[in-house]
């Protein structure tokens, strides 16, 4: 869809070509669209794509259109009323035909105008109310479509010179395609959108937009913190700046300072919406890589310049062929002969097809002499050069000697012993024959030592001089602590370096750390500014390189993506995409209706309903219902702000089902057509007439319902006369149930009587009371319990509760002891009565007697002994408390003698039966 700045009825009226076309009805061929002026010699790009900007939407181009073409035909034709009225002012003196004439095109005109103007808002209306997925569909198509179209013009140059092939534009369309993506270009020093109207620098290696400020900062940034760790004196070197997201390293003076465009030619490039942001929109010609000496066909273009499209005649590789006419970017080609060119060997030539480059090394085997000739073996032509393990043993030219070096090629050379030779220490030199060694000197050697301080104190010797023994005071790495130790030796302290490291983060905790510590070996690991990873690299000072990794942002259906830095997937809209939707649908039906893949919820479903009704078999026929926006509005207190109101999806229910249904009355009397919903019987206001249920006698009610399994209404008046039909034989009891067909039920009447031992009131059924036989009345007469009657020997009757006399067989066992309790048997009471069963004493019981009885007496003498000795103490024991009475109880004394004297003479008569009886008890219990 055109955006509302290219639609005929734009600006006031300034958008038709005429006033012919601003009357002529605009065409159909989409509701909602308006004729589109004549198309300008440059696509206009699509609405929303320069640097996030967003587009006004299919229905603010529809409503943007329409309001146009009203404002400025409606001014339009306000100007030809406008200009009649001052013609007719001004051309007083003209006839009144000329006057009508003028009228009457100035009303045509008018209506003409009217009609339009109704026309384009029943389009209006028609759109407003049309799908969503119509739209977004148009607007996809027409912004791929301008998209494309810019993308042609941008590619024109280079599509010239190659005939249309576009192979070689894939990765620099990609990067010109992000362009036109809403939030695709993205700077990684601030994670945030790249403006058309903003000032960039582009890296020359991965071709990345960043702000000129951030790009500013981070290369200043950068410099210091190697500065700070690197420079003894701080500040005075120049050290480069890598890029954020490839680590291509720029010099100082590199640093961006200016906004330019994409090819350098033009500064602070002008915003033009007809060309490629940041753009100059001239020729790029930058120096294709590899170096040709062709130079870039493209506009100003972001990214990579394509292979050079140039076609030039060159021959093949091997030189073999005759040129032919090749694309300066693949113009090396294979002829496909034998290449025949010696090989390093000098023995075979090289058998590949024509090829770049140098041959490669002879494959084939061949026997090869070492390079002193004393050895051959069979080696690869490639390395004919090798040597033996064997000494040359060759005389050099003194004659006395022979050369010691391995096997090597050439003359051994001449002996090292002529010549003037030196002693050993180097003091004294001398001339003698190679055959004679050179004596020492006998002076101290003074040659240094390893150490490099000391000298040799040994006197001039051959061979290596010994290790530097002297003792010297040693300081340790970091300068704290000194020690005597021989001089070879290194003294290292246990003081770890408490300094921090370079990453401004960790401690040194190196042993004596002379104070160049060591760069921080351990990881970064903070958070980088996506929030999704965090920092692989040796922990550092100052902010972490952004995030090198992309992500890609996806559609719902996963067709189409889009690539953009780690971090921005957040807020990055999804591209669109053309594939069909493939949300499930949220209703009962099996498929949505065909609309195009979009974010967010989708529209709701416009097909039929056709779920089965509840309550009959026809389907709803209204549309899809399942959810529905419902106003919900919250209950809000006195003292409370009411809110607005909530829009809420529910599932409504079916509506009621309009079908007309022939429908019968209650007593299928007539027949009437009425609603599916309300279907059912009536009443005809006829009497019902159906027999009742007694069968003797029929309904007299109005027309009811029935029960279509008897034909007899549920609400049909009940029969109240009472039964009067014969009863069984000597069943006394009349028929409970009011008229009714059939027999009677059997009586359930209950008969109370007593039970056969006249203790229990028993309710027996009647009927059963008076089919029973004999024996069936004895059980019904019993109450189950056991008989509570006596039988002569005193026990109760163990049999059920039954008529007449009980038995007198008593089976109850009873316990009989001898005399003395010893011995004890059981007998049945009835055997014991019969034959007057004892049991008596045995030997051992009278034995028992015996001592009890000896026992006891020997205890009752010692008792009473006991209780005189007693007694006697507490008589003396009295009389000695009464001898110190005061002298005014002396009146009394003779009282007490008597007293005295009564108990002395009656305490034996008291106290002796008393204890027999205790000791009798006492016995009697031990026994």
């Amino acid at each position: 869809m055109e955006p509302a700045w290219r639609q005929q009825g734009k600006g006031r009226g300034r958008g038709s070509a005429g006033q012919g076309e601003r009357s002529r009805p605009p065409q159909k061929e989409r509701p909602g669209a308006t004729a589109t002026a004549p198309a300008p010699a440059k696509p206009a790009p699509p609405a929303g794509v320069w640097g996030g900007e967003e587009s006004g939407g299919g229905r603010a181009g529809v409503r943007g259109g329409a309001e146009g073409r009203g404002r400025g035909v409606g001014r339009g034709a306000a100007a030809e009323v406008r200009k009649g009225g001052e013609g007719r002012g001004r051309g007083g003196s003209k006839t009144n035909t000329t006057v009508v004439s003028k009228s009457s095109t100035v009303q045509s005109k008018f209506e003409e105008i009217r009609k339009s103007n109704q026309a384009a808002a029943q389009r209006l209306v028609q759109s407003h109310y049309s799908s969503s997925s119509d739209e977004d569909d148009e607007e996809i198509e027409t912004t791929d479509g301008k998209k494309g179209k810019i993308l042609a013009s941008t590619f024109t140059t280079y599509t010239d010179q190659t005939g249309g092939d576009v192979h070689g534009l894939e990765r620099t369309g990609q990067y010109v395609s992000d362009l036109f993506q809403s939030g695709a270009v993205t700077c990684l020093i601030c994670i945030a959108s790249v403006k058309r109207t903003q000032a960039v620098w582009s890296c020359g290696g991965c071709f990345s937009l960043f702000h000129i400020p951030c790009i500013q900062k981070w290369a200043k940034d950068s410099a210091f913190l190697v500065s700070s760790v690197t420079d003894e004196d701080f500040g005075q070197k120049q050290h480069p700046w890598p890029c954020p997201k490839c680590r291509t390293e720029y010099p100082p003076s590199a640093t961006p300072n200016r906004y330019v465009c994409y090819c350098g030619k033009v500064q602070d490039p002008p915003v033009d919406p007809w060309l490629l942001p940041h753009s100059c929109g001239l020729v790029c010609e930058t120096p294709l890589t590899p170096r040709c000496g062709h130079t870039c066909l493209l506009l100003c273009h972001p990214g990579p310049c394509p292979p050079c499209p140039k076609m030039v005649s060159v021959s093949c590789m091997c030189g073999k062929g005759r040129p032919l006419p090749r694309r300066c970017s693949n113009k090396a080609w294979s002829c496909q002969q034998r290449c025949g060119k010696m090989l390093p060997c000098k023995q075979h030539s090289c058998t590949q097809p024509c090829h770049s480059g140098p041959c490669e090394s002879c494959p084939r085997f061949s026997v090869q002499k070492c390079v002193c000739g004393r050895e051959q073996t069979e080696r690869e032509c490639a390395s004919p050069h090798w040597t033996c393990k064997q000494v040359c043993g060759g005389v050099l030219s003194c004659g006395n000697h022979t050369c010691d070096q391995v096997c090597h090629e050439g003359p051994c050379g001449a002996c090292p012993r002529t010549g003037e030779r030196a002693c050993p220490c180097g003091k004294s030199k001398c001339s003698r024959p190679c055959t004679e060694e050179v004596a020492t000197c006998g002076d101290t050697c003074d040659r240094p030592l390893a150490c490099g301080i000391h000298t040799c104190s040994m006197r001039c010797h051959h061979g290596n001089c010994e290790t530097c023994r002297q003792e010297v005071e040693r300081w340790c790495r970091c300068g704290r602590y000194s020690r005597v130790l021989p001089c070879n030796k290194e003294y290292l302290c246990d003081t770890k370096c408490p300094k921090t490291r370079s990453c401004q983060r960790h401690q040194c905790r190196r042993k004596c750390c002379p104070g160049n510590c060591p760069p921080c070996d351990q990881n970064c690991g903070r958070s980088l500014g996506c929030r999704n990873h965090k920092c692989p690299s040796i922990c550092h000072q100052g902010a972490c390189y952004p995030c090198p990794e992309t992500v890609q942002v996806k559609c719902v259906c996963a067709s189409s993506s889009l690539v953009v830095p780690c971090g921005r997937e957040r807020s990055t809209k999804p591209p669109r995409c053309k594939e069909l939707c493939r949300s499930p649908p949220s209703c009962h039906h099996p498929s949505r209706e065909n609309h195009r893949c979009h974010p967010g919820g989708c529209p709701p479903c416009r097909q039929p309903c056709l779920l089965a009704l509840t309550n009959c078999k026809h389907t709803c026929p209204a549309p899809c219902h399942d959810l529905v926006l419902v106003k919900s509005h919250q209950l809000a207190g006195p003292w409370e702000q009411p809110s607005e109101p909530a829009f809420v999806k529910k599932a409504l229910p079916c509506p009621p089902c309009q079908v007309l249904i022939p429908t019968a009355c209650f007593g299928e009397h007539e027949v009437s057509s009425v609603p599916c919903h309300k279907r059912g019987p009536f009443t005809c206001k006829r009497p019902c007439g159906r027999p009742l249920a007694c069968g003797n006698h029929s309904c007299t009610k109005e027309c009811h319902t029935i029960t279509k399994a008897n034909k007899m209404g549920l609400s049909c008046e009940v029969c109240e006369v009472h039964c009067c039909k014969p009863r069984p034989h000597g069943c006394p009891h009349p028929c409970p149930l009011p008229c009714h067909p059939g027999d009677c039920p059997i009586c359930q009447q209950m008969i109370r009587q007593r039970c056969h031992c006249r203790i229990t009131l028993l309710y027996v059924e009647c009927m059963k009371l008076q089919s029973a036989d004999r024996d069936s009345k004895i059980q019904l007469g019993s109450c189950k319990n056991q008989c509570p009657k006596e039988l002569s020997c005193g026990h109760r009757c163990k049999l059920v509760c039954h008529p007449g006399q009980c038995e007198e067989k008593c089976l109850h066992k009873v316990k009989v002891r001898c005399p003395c309790k010893r011995i004890k048997k059981e007998f049945l009471c009835a055997k014991l009565h019969e034959d007057q069963s004892c049991v008596e004493c045995d030997e051992i019981c009278r034995q028992q007697q015996q001592k009890a009885s000896q026992l006891k007496e020997e205890e009752e003498k010692v008792a009473k002994e006991e209780e005189q000795k007693k007694l006697q103490a507490e008589c003396e024991a009295f009389e000695r408390r009464q001898k110190g009475r005061r002298r005014e109880r002396r009146g009394r004394r003779g009282e007490v003698e008597e007293e005295r004297e009564s108990w002395s003479r009656y305490k034996l008569l008291v106290l002796l039966p008393l204890c027999g009886v205790i000791l009798a008890a006492s016995v009697y219990y031990l026994i």
